[in-house]
């Protein structure tokens, strides 16, 4: 797999019928390594190691119902409140994140209501800060540290 722009992390795979999976720590399994599986594992370690969250507020590739429509996240950071603190979208490295990436999370949070935004292929990460009161976002440098009493 291709070297990402993380910090190095240990990860554990294994090898069945000529397919490489590798274990992911929040769902407890072993999921078929993929080149968009690469880059969510990266952000997975990155939320625990880098940025402080705990495992227990993180949760992976959950479906959930968006204006009627079912749609699959790829990373989230709840608020112990139970609220999405951080919406984190994944795409394989290949994929060139644009302005229309960034508007279709954006425009999928407004009913989610995230506070912070992160969009990556593992090469390239952008974050930001929602303002729904004036439907806006701003970009941020990195996503916020975990913070205790929020």
């Amino acid at each position: 797999m291709l070297k990402l722009n993380f910090p190095s992390y240990t990860f554990r795979f294994k090898n069945s019928e000529n397919k490489v999976s590798i274990f992911d720590e929040i769902r407890k399994k072993f999921i078929i390594l993929t080149p968009e599986e690469w880059v969510r594992q990266h952000v997975v370690h990155y939320l625990i190691n880098e940025k402080k969250y705990p495992k227990s507020l993180i949760n992976v590739e959950k479906v959930l119902t968006v204006n009627g429509l079912r749609k699959r996240y790829d990373v989230v950071v709840f608020n112990p409140d139970g609220t999405i603190h951080i919406l984190v979208e994944c795409k394989a490295p290949e994929v060139k994140i644009s302005q229309a990436v960034f508007d279709q999370i954006a425009r999928y949070n407004m009913t989610m209501q995230a506070r912070f935004l992160n969009v990556t292929n593992g090469l390239n990460h952008f974050y930001c800060q929602m303002d729904f009161e004036n439907e806006k976002y701003e970009f941020l440098r990195s996503l916020p540290d975990y913070k205790q009493n929020h």
